[in-house]
């Protein structure tokens, strides 16, 4: 850094150079730039603060971004929360974390008034017509990436194509799966198998400059000691609360089938079993909030994603507009606009509010989680299972991108859609292709594929063909 800003005092009790005014014009601009899922995040994060600011050394932040992958939710916006944390307490950890999602949240809410309201006539739905040729590349994309790095044995391979079996023939509920594989990691980590060692890789690249400059803050200005236990309880507390109090509070007072209600209960538990990002997590959303609560039509989940992919902020974000959807589809005494947006508020608020909970309560405590052979068997196992979870989402995009109709197979515990292949969508089959080959033949990134199939479905209407 230039200069020598006035030093402030750490968290920690040590004295560093950073103010929070300036940290909070730097999380701004991490997240304005905080495109391409959370590999592009994590990247983008560790540029500018370990190489370009040297705010944090690379091992610290390598130490973060480990313990975050231990939690359910958004690995990336955890990471900015606990960063934050390190570096300011619990005002600095909100400030990160809060800002990291802002600009999403802003973004998806516009986008999804629009959506209602004209998403499905003339030149929007020509946009998004295309985008969705273009998330099923990416999330292919995914399960490739995820599959390199995850399922480096056969062990690991079983457990993925078990989990992929279960979720796609069988509809057995996410939450099933995670916890599933989650206890048999943990039982062959304990074992002491090596085949449930976690893996290594992250989108960060180490330093290896030998004659770099040290970090602004060295590790013991970011250390902190935990807290009293009296401490600790009322921080987890009063988080539980600003997640939980409103949840309660709508079903007492609307009741459980209200449309708030569900919404508020249904997207609480996904924060609490959203391990391996939004990808792992979305068909099982896709399928409930489709099947189940009828908030959304099939494409119209693929359109949100789409919506995801193109903002900045965390993929998971996608749940603002189902959110939207579920709440303007069923108003009440409201208008169906301020439904929407408060449905999608709300969305927003269970689902991100658990990952300051998480960081708040347990970071003090990480150093427990460190070497700890059993967690790190149940992280790797259910890293495994995420790599099934992410297959079936991309075949059940699939489906729905190139298919106009589908049938449903049900009978001796089978339960799942299959194309009637006489109904193929010759111009979403092409698009998709022509997605596929750019992201895995020509290795395109992620933003010319998805303005670049946004721009063939435009072009497609205004000629006539859609």
């Amino acid at each position: 850094m230039v200069g020598h800003p006035k030093a402030i005092s750490g968290p920690g009790g040590a004295a560093h150079g950073v103010t929070i005014g300036e940290a909070f014009w730097v999380w701004l601009r991490i997240a304005s730039l905080s495109f391409g899922g959370p590999a592009g995040q994590i990247a983008v994060m560790h540029k500018i603060l370990v190489e370009e600011k040297r705010w944090i050394s690379e091992n610290r932040f390598l130490h973060a971004l480990n313990f975050c992958m231990l939690l359910p939710g958004p690995e990336a916006q955890q990471l900015a929360t606990y960063i934050g944390w390190l570096m300011h307490g619990i005002r600095g950890g909100i400030i990160a974390g809060g800002l990291f999602i802002l600009p999403g949240v802003i973004a998806i809410m516009g986008l999804s008034a629009i959506y209602a309201a004209y998403g499905q006539v003339g030149i929007v739905g020509a946009l998004f017509f295309g985008l969705k040729a273009a998330v099923l590349a990416i999330v292919l994309q995914a399960v490739v990436r995820v599959g390199n790095r995850a399922l480096k044995n056969r062990i690991m391979q079983a457990i993925a194509l078990a989990s992929f079996i279960a979720i796609f023939y069988f509809s057995v509920p996410f939450p099933m799966i995670v916890l599933t594989a989650g206890v048999i990691g943990y039982l062959g980590g304990r074992a002491g198998r090596p085949e449930f060692k976690v893996g290594g890789g992250h989108a960060a690249k180490p330093s290896t400059g030998a004659h770099e400059p040290p970090s602004l803050l060295g590790d013991d200005d970011l250390h902190h000691p935990q807290p009293a236990q009296r401490a600790s309880i009322a921080i987890a507390v009063v988080w539980l609360a600003l997640w939980l109090v409103p949840v309660v509070g709508l079903v007492v007072l609307l009741g459980p089938d209200h449309v708030f209600s569900q919404i508020a209960m249904f997207f609480s538990k996904m924060a609490v079993v959203t391990f391996g990002g939004a990808y792992a997590v979305l068909a099982y959303v896709a399928q409930q909030a489709v099947e189940h609560y009828d908030w959304l039509k099939p494409g119209e989940m693929l359109d949100g994603l789409g919506m995801a992919e193109t903002t900045p902020g965390p993929l998971i974000m996608v749940l603002q507009f189902v959110g939207f959807m579920a709440a303007y589809r069923d108003p009440g005494d409201l208008s169906p606009m301020t439904a929407g947006v408060l449905g999608g508020l709300l969305a927003t608020w269970v689902t991100f509010t658990p990952c300051f909970l998480w960081i708040f309560a347990g970071a003090p405590y990480v150093e427990r989680l460190r070497g700890n052979a059993a967690l790190a068997g149940a992280l790797s196992a259910i890293t495994a299972s995420v790599v099934g979870v992410i297959l079936n989402l991309a075949i059940w995009f699939a489906i729905h991108t190139v298919f106009r109709a589908v049938f449903k197979v049900q009978g001796w515990g089978l339960h799942f859609e299959w194309p009637v292949l006489g109904s193929v969508d010759p111009w979403a089959a092409a698009l998709s292709v022509a997605a596929v080959f750019a992201v895995f033949g020509l290795r395109a990134g992620m933003v010319p594929v998805l303005a670049g199939c946004a721009a063939a479905g435009i072009a497609l209407h205004l000629v006539g063909m859609r």
